[in-house]
Order: structure tokens, then sequence, then C-alpha cells
């Protein structure tokens, strides 16, 4: 719906270009220096072991902890800049709920129950839902992103990838390290971290405290409830961590985990990109501007416990558990029409808990190497939702009509699963340039759901309380769904290599993943669950290094996506229609291909750059006429959602040692192209876009203090990353706007929700 000037993407392109020349002049490009440039060694843990990142036949973009510190990245969103093919955004109305896709593979609804497409990990520890996926960053080691179906090794609902958040395993010694914060939108945050040895060189504790705090880049410009925060699009969030690690011997150690966030930012009102038929308010000058008849208060609570130990058996053998148990606690107000009648507001509560068990045996022989496992999780995933509408009312306040009662839909249930599983892959070496990989994962699911859908003339919110002085009413539940199913799926993996010399190689590989089958949580009635969906994906790859300073990773795929799962397939259906139903609605598939590159041109000047390219589309969407029960084929209406054909990262870094301290100052500009935000009929679309980024660090000669400049989106690109539809077009010209028939809510609702504008921060820190 935004349509973005080519002035600006050439200002972007010109000032890095700028960028690139001033630092590439021709005394750091002296040839002395040229021979002592070397690239990075990388280690990644892709496959549950330690391994060099050119080693590993998986498409991986690995991130450390020093390059996101001095890009200034304070959030895991920010880390899709780097990994082509690759959406992590925060999701409409809050800024913790995630949604992530991965070659075209993903889940956009973040409704309990529904299981998403990519894998996000803690340490190891797999995060079922997406509310509060969205991690600032605390004590990390590096953040790894692993494209294509993980499903031998990581299991279901990794049919896209997997995103993991590795934290630094302590060294022993006394550290402290302290880190404020101040920037744009009054920035102010702090950050402490560090570890102390309780027993040397056996017993340590780690700690780790964050408070993030910023203004909202808008407000709402009117709220129904006097006292509320007006603020929107702010953050107000606080975050712990403690570890204690024990080494009692050379080949024992455990961990022991804890962490807790509690994110209090406001609910995050949409932009009306539509002006309302029932309102005189007008779509509001700026993105980050909201109306809301709701509370603006939100609040997002996590807590979760973990469990490591590791035995190293041998030099060659180690066993290893994991068990952690998590739960996350989250009250939302979602204003769907964004004005401040009462048109269409849904508050909402999602709550979740899980417990996982992981077993792990890795064993390495003089030519093979082995990782096997068996896992279980246990989830419960709960909410409940208010659908209120209450034109009538709110008509009547502004003088209009008669007044009406209230209606309000209310859906709550849980989806509760249990998922078993063991694995197995393993490479061997079949020569001493060709080897072998097989991998196997045997999953058993079983779930049990229950909903309740009732109708009520009245307006209801989920608890006591949740406006001043409201009571809840005692009412009877409908119950619509009860009911239990159970899956099972074996899904292989198969991959050939060739060691070409030391530094090239190539690889071929077919993996399978799916995702769990499921009931749909917004059921009007006893409807069947949905099947999993299964991606069948064919990789082509070569990881290669040159002359010591160019490093080159490039992969080719395709993939199937069968059975993919779809909220709203009743024939007939539209935009005013609350009842949903949740059906596999097709296959879809992708080519594509995704390029990794850094060159170190000397010690001071490195330069790196990524590209992905997509072509992905729906083959087959199955509906049956309502009038005459013929089954036929819509996918000319369905698009591949939160994709764009096109993203590439262009980056450059240069170091300076003086005697005053250490310099480095590095520039990005990250592009994505054009995508649509839902599958069906899409009227959201983001046009092209890119971001522009700078950052200057140093870093004192006695290695203490650092000090870090950053700027963010410096081009200030307004560009959208989710959104809500609730209007019909008119089939017969669907570009014109004034031919939308309103959907829930008798309203044109037609929603926007936006990513960060430019923001400019200074970052100071002490460590000893």
């Amino acid at each position: 719906m935004n349509t973005y000037s080519l002035r600006r993407s050439s200002l972007a392109l010109a000032i890095g270009a700028a960028l690139t020349s001033a630092l590439a002049s021709p005394t750091a490009l002296a040839e002395e220096e040229v021979k002592k440039a070397e690239l990075e060694r990388i280690e990644v843990t892709a496959r549950k072991t330690v391994e060099n990142l050119q080693e590993v036949p998986v498409a991986v973009t690995s991130i450390g902890a020093a390059q996101l510190q001095e890009n200034g990245i304070s959030v895991m969103t920010e880390v899709q800049q780097f990994s082509p093919n690759t959406t992590l955004q925060a999701s409409r109305g809050t800024n913790s709920t995630i949604t992530a896709f991965i070659r075209g593979v993903g889940q956009q609804d973040p409704l309990w129950g529904y299981e998403p497409g990519v894998g996000i990990y803690i340490d190891d520890v797999y995060v079922a839902r997406p509310q509060g996926a969205v991690l600032d960053l605390l004590d990390v080691q590096q953040i790894e992103v692993l494209r294509g179906p993980q499903g031998t090794l990581y299991g279901k609902n990794t049919i896209g990838g997997a995103v993991k958040y590795i934290t630094k395993e302590m060294t022993g010694d006394m550290t402290f390290d302290i880190q404020g914060t101040v920037g744009s939108y009054k920035q102010r945050d702090l950050k402490i971290t560090g570890q102390i040895p309780l027993i040397d060189e056996q017993l340590y504790v780690g700690y780790g405290f964050a408070t993030l705090n910023r203004d909202g880049f808008g407000d709402f410009l009117v709220s129904d409830l006097a006292g509320q925060d007006k603020e929107n699009y702010n953050k107000d969030l606080t975050a712990a961590r403690l570890t204690l690690e024990y080494r009692p011997t050379e080949d024992l150690f455990f961990r022991l985990g804890w962490d807790k966030t509690d994110d209090d930012s406001n609910a995050k009102g949409g932009y009306r990109l539509l002006p309302s038929i029932l309102t005189d308010a007008p779509v509001p000058d700026d993105a980050f501007d909201s109306y809301t008849s709701m509370p603006t208060w939100n609040k997002v609570e996590l807590e979760g416990y973990s469990l490591t130990a590791r035995w190293d058996m041998s030099d060659d053998t180690s066993f290893k558990y994991i068990g952690a148990k998590r739960d996350s606690y989250s009250p939302t107000n979602i204003d769907f029409d964004n004005t401040a009648a009462r048109i269409f507001d849904v508050p909402a509560i999602y709550d979740d808990e899980q417990t996982t068990h992981e077993l792990q045996l890795n064993h390495q022989g003089d030519n093979y190497k082995l990782v096997s496992g068996l896992y279980y999780y246990d989830g419960e995933s709960c909410g409940v939702f208010d659908a209120i509408l209450e034109v009538g009312a709110q008509l009547d306040k502004l003088g209009v009509g008669v007044p009406l009662p209230s209606f309000t839909r209310e859906i709550s249930g849980c989806s509760n699963s249990t998922s078993k599983a063991a694995y197995i892959q393993g490479s061997v070496d079949l020569t001493d340039q060709w080897s072998l990989t097989l991998g196997a994962r045997y999953t058993k699911d079983k779930k049990e759901a229950y909903v309740n859908n009732t109708a009520l003339v009245a307006t209801i919110y989920p608890e006591d309380g949740w406006v001043p002085g409201y009571v809840r009413p005692d009412f009877e539940e409908n119950l619509v769904l009860d009911d239990e199913k159970d899956w099972s799926r074996f899904t292989p993996r198969v991959g050939v290599e060739y060691q070409y010399n030391n530094d090239i190689m190539f690889f071929a590989s077919y993996a399978q993943g799916f995702k769990s089958g499921t009931f749909n949580p917004r059921a009007s009635t006893a409807e069947p669950a949905a099947n999993p969906e299964i991606v069948d994906s064919y990789e082509l790859g070569m990881k290669s290094e040159w002359n010591d300073n160019l490093r080159a990773n490039i992969t080719f795929f395709t993939l199937d996506h069968e059975d993919r799962q779809y909220i709203s397939v009743l024939p007939g259906e539209n935009s005013a229609v609350l009842n949903q139903r949740l059906g596999n609605i097709g296959n879809s598939s992708a080519d594509g291909v995704e390029v990794e590159l850094n060159y170190v041109a000397t010690d001071a000047l490195s330069f790196d750059a990524s590209l992905g390219y997509i072509d992905s589309d729906f083959k087959e969407v199955l509906d049956t006429d309502p009038i005459t029960g013929d089954t036929f084929d819509k996918s000319d209406r369905f698009s591949i959602s939160n994709t764009p054909d096109l993203t590439f990262n262009l980056g450059a870094t240069y170091r300076l040692y003086t005697d005053s301290g250490d310099w480095v100052i590095n520039g990005n500009y990250y592009y994505r192209g054009d995508y649509v935000l839902f599958e069906e009929d899409s009227l959201l679309s983001q046009d092209s876009y890119g971001l522009l980024n700078l950052s200057v660090n140093w870093y004192s000669t006695d290695g203490h203090w650092r000090v870090g400049i950053h700027g963010k989106n410096l081009t200030d690109e307004e560009y959208m990353i989710g959104g809500y539809q609730f209007v019909t077009p008119d089939a017969s010209d669907p570009t014109d706007v004034s031919k939308y028939t309103p959907g829930l809510g008798g309203d044109n609702t037609l929603i926007g929700y936006y990513g960060d504008p430019r923001t400019i921060s200074l970052t100071v820190g002490y460590n000893f």
C-alpha cells in the first residue's frame, strides 16, 4: 500500500558507495597489507556438534557476538539482514511476537494451537510459541540461522528452518560488564552481565540484567479510557538471567539456568490505510499514530529453567542431556479497527507452558561422525479472545442512529500436545574426497484440543478489571470441539559431499520436514483436525575459501510444500464472516539461490555481501463451489506471504588501530523486494525498500572501555511488516478502494504495522 521513491533508494546506494569508496583508499589497500589479511574461522553448531562453518553441508548463517555488538544489533529480528531469504519481524499488535519465514515457509497467525514453521531455540531449548520470541540480545555468543527443513536433527515445526540463540559459556574468571545506551525517542537502556567464580576452575555463577526503555514512535491520538498511556510503539522491558556452571572434572560439565522477561510495552496500534466510514476520524498523518477505544496496556511475561549436563566419555564420545521448562503469559489489547469507536475490539490472553527433555549421544571415529538422540516435548497452549462488536452504541454516542446492544463472540480453549522422537544422523568418509551423510528421525505427536465458541449480547472482557470497574459476568460457555488425534512421521536426510581440495567443498542433499497437524482454535463446529504439512527440499551447494581472504558459499535449492494449513477456507467466505475453518489448502513450490561472500581486503578493511533470490508460488489450492458442489482450483488468488523474491545485504568494515584506541567503522545497505502480508487476495503489500545503517565503535587500549554510535534506517524508510484486512474488494475492479465492501463491525478495516523509523543511539560500555 506504500510507494517509495527512487530518489530515496538512490540516495541510500550513493551513500553506501561513497562509504565503500572512502574506505577502500589506495593506502589501505597496500600490497603488504593484502598479504597479511586472512579470514576468521567460524564455528557453528548446526549439526549439534561444534564444527567449522566451511565443513558443514548446510545453508547456515552465523553472526557472532562481536559482529552483533559492532553493528548495534540489540534484538533478534535484525538478524534477518544477514541471512538470505529470511524474514524475522515483530508481528502485528505487539513488540514481542515474532513472524518468522525462511524460503517462503512459516506461519503468520500467532494464535494458540497453530504450529510455527520456523523453530526458535535458546541454548538448544525449543521455544514453541511466537509470543515473546522477539528476543532482546543479552550475553549472546552467536546467533545461527539454518535455512531449509531441519526435520532430522531438530524435528517438527522446522520445515522452513531454525534460528538458534546461543549464550556464552563462562570462562571461570571474575568478570563484570556494564553497558548503557541513550538514543532517539528517549531510548534509555542498561545491561549488566558478569560471572563470579565460587570454586576456582570448578564452580561459577553468571548473571545478566537488562532494562530497555524507549518512548513511542507515535501516539494514540484518542483513547476512551482516561489516564491511559498514549505512546504507540514504545518499549518498557526488563530481563534477567542467572546461570550456575559446575565442572567437577575435565570430563563433566553441568549448567543450570534461569531467565525471566517482563515486557510492559504498550499494545501496538495499527495505521488505518482507509478512512473509517463509521467515524469522522481522518487517516493519521503519521504511520506510527493510531486511534483506539481499548486500554493501551499490554504485557508479556516469560520465565524459563534449564539444565544441561555433558559427559565426555572419551576423546571421541560424549553424552549430553538438556531439560527445560518454560512458561509465558500474555494479556493483550488489539483494536482491529483502530478508531475511537468500539467497532471491532479484541482483548485476548495467551497462556502457555512447555517441558522438554533431550538425550544426545555424539561419537567420532577415524572416518565418521555420529549424532543421535531421544527427544520429548509436553506443551499446553491455552487462550481466550473476545471479538467485541459494538457499532450501534458507539454511533449513538456520536449522535447517529439508535442505540443497539453490544455483541461479543468469545472463543477460548487449549491445545495440549506431546511429541516423542528418536533421531540419528551420521557422515562417513568414503574416500579422501567423497563422504556420505545419512539421517533419520521418527516422531510421534499427540494433540488434545477443546474450543468454546460463545456468542453473547454484552461486552465481555477476558478478566475482571480489564477496564476500570469491570466485573466479568457468569455465563455458560458453548463447547463446540473436544477431540484428540495423533500423527507420526519418518523424516529422512540424505547428502553427499565432495571435498575438491582443502578449501572447496561441494554438496548435494535431500531433506524432509513436517509441521504437526492441529485443530482449529477458532472452530465454530466439531471440524476435523488439519493434517501435517510436509516439505521436501533439495539442495546443491558449494563452501569455498580462496587465497585465505575470500569466502564464497553458494546454495541452490528447490522445495515442494504439501498440505499447507490455512485458516478461513469456508466456501463463499468474505471478510464479514467471523466463523473460520482450518484446512489443508494445497501445495506450493519454490526455487532459489543463496550467496554469502566475505572478503578480507587488508588487516583493516573487509567486505560482506549476501544475496537471496526465490521464485515461489502456489501450484494448487482446491475449494468447493457452495452452489454446484464442484471442486475448483483458485491458486491464482494465492501468494506466498512475507517472502520477497530478492533480498541482499552489502556491508563494509574498516578497522583503525591508534595509540588512543582501536576504531571499528562499519556500514551496510539491506534490500528487500516487494512482498504481500497475506496468502489469499492480499490487499496489503509492501513495495521494495532498502535500509542504510552506519556504526562507529571505539575500544580503549586497555580493553576496558568501548563506545559505539549506531545509526539505523538513516534514510527513514517507511515499510510495512504486518496488518489486518477486513474488507472485500469488488471482483470486477479489486484495485478500486471506493468499491470495498466493509467487513466485521461494518467498517473499512485495512490496517498496517510498520518497522522502526530512523534511530540514532550512543552506547558506552565498561568491563573488567
